[in-house]
């Protein structure tokens, strides 16, 4: 009997892209595949790309290209995910390593090499192939990402997004759910483009708000539950007390800026004083309550004032992590046809101070745990997470190497390492 093909996935980009990459591991599994950690020795070679900004679109022909050259004689090479999505055509013309170029649309655009046969990524044609809804294998950490929907209606004018995932796509909450029961995780991080308006494609079965029963639901399912990316006009009362219910009271709030014309014309809603307001609110409810945001650095039009009001917005919030990143220009977007750019030396000493800024709030956050007791999840020897930390994007708390990974402890805070904390068993 032959042994079995093996396949090697290499995922770039945000926890969504993770999620699909699962998909495809759980699809490859499926018809037989075996997975391996070394390139080397696959004979399926899959990149998952990101093509939200020039940095990560650069990150991932990079990545092809050192694949290719590892790859063995015979061994097949596929693109996907979002530079797949977005640049099919393109990168097909300008990468001939590459067997083929596979989007994760509805249905697949499968873009072969002329005169090669275009190779699936898996065994069966896949004239549509619908990540959202298959199945994956159980979490090999104690937390998994679930993707709850698909896709992004809003119109926001750096993002790109929408013209390559495409409309919304709210799941059913029972595939959710099942999902959810199959990880066995400890922990699981539900993820969107736009979180908090799951069910607004669906007005008929789930409607606006159907976030608030999902939550409630995953976490009467799993101990801990975590949101990522919510819409600050969609943190409405309802989705606060469901979020602090879950006993992880971490609020990722994508708030991008914070001066009011510089929104209007990111079109986006909101603005610092009412920003300011909601997380007060929320500290009021819950004082243990975490907050991480993002920034965008230098979007067109952002003049001195701009920027000095996003730095007192920093400083009066005081919140546990943040993101700032420079403006990237994405072709078809709205704010790549406005005028009024901002000089790159400009935008770089922007971010550099905000950043010293945050690091210093994020260091006196993390100081002011010293000496409490708290909670942690174990991912790994030696490393957790108490509610405060995302995984893969925020700090860590060191914990002794005897406490069991995939278990909950109760640990003593003795020291801070910048954004990590050092504990102690109890």
């Amino acid at each position: 009997m032959p042994a079995a093909k093996r396949f090697y996935i290499e995922t770039l980009g945000c926890p969504k892209n993770q999620v699909d990459s699962e998909k495809l591991v759980g699809t490859l599994l499926a018809d037989g595949m075996t997975a391996t950690d070394d390139a080397a020795t696959a004979d399926l070679v899959v990149v998952n790309t990101c093509a939200f900004i020039d940095e990560a679109r650069r990150e991932s022909i990079d990545t092809i290209l050192a694949l290719e050259e590892q790859r063995k004689k015979g061994a097949k090479l596929v693109v996907t995910g979002c530079m797949a999505e977005r640049y099919g055509h393109e990168l097909a013309e300008a990468l001939p390593e590459v067997d083929q170029v596979a989007g994760f649309g509805v249905p697949v655009n499968l873009t072969a090499k002329p005169g090669r046969k275009a190779i699936p990524v898996s065994s069966e044609p896949l004239p549509s192939l619908d990540l959202l809804n298959l199945p994956r294998p159980k979490a090999t950490a104690p937390w998994a990402y679930v993707k709850i929907a698909e896709g992004c209606d809003r119109n926001c004018g750096f993002c790109a997004i929408p013209s390559f995932r495409g409309p919304q796509r709210s799941r059913d909450m029972a595939a959710i759910l099942a999902e959810v029961e199959q990880l066995e995780a400890k922990e699981i991080v539900l993820v969107a483009q736009d979180l908090a308006s799951y069910g607004k494609d669906r007005p008929g079965e789930l409607g606006a708000g159907a976030i608030v029963p999902l939550v409630r639901a995953v976490a009467a399912a799993t101990p801990w539950t975590r949101l990522l990316y919510l819409y600050p006009s969609d943190l409405t009362d309802e989705l606060i007390d469901a979020i602090c219910d879950t006993g992880v009271p971490y609020f990722d709030l994508s708030l991008q800026h914070v001066s009011k014309p510089l929104l209007r014309r990111m079109r986006r809603w909101g603005d610092g004083p009412r920003f300011l307001q909601r997380i007060e609110d929320i500290r009021r409810r819950q004082p243990a309550a975490a907050f991480r945001s993002n920034f965008i650095v230098g979007y067109p039009g952002e003049t001195e004032e701009d920027h000095d009001r996003l730095l007192e917005f920093v400083e009066d919030a005081q919140l546990d992590w943040c993101g700032f990143f420079a403006y990237s220009a994405e072709d078809g977007t709205y704010a790549a046809t406005l005028d009024q750019q901002v000089p790159e030396s400009l935008m770089h000493e922007r971010l550099a101070e905000l950043r010293e800024l945050q690091d210093g709030i994020t260091a006196a956050r993390r100081d002011d745990l010293i000496g409490t007791t708290i909670e942690v999840l174990v991912d790994a020897p030696g490393q957790a997470r108490s509610t405060r930390e995302a995984p893969e994007i925020d700090g860590v708390v060191e914990v002794p190497h005897a406490l069991a990974v995939g278990e909950f402890h109760a640990v003593r805070v003795v020291d801070a390492l910048g954004p990590d904390l050092v504990a102690d068993s109890l």
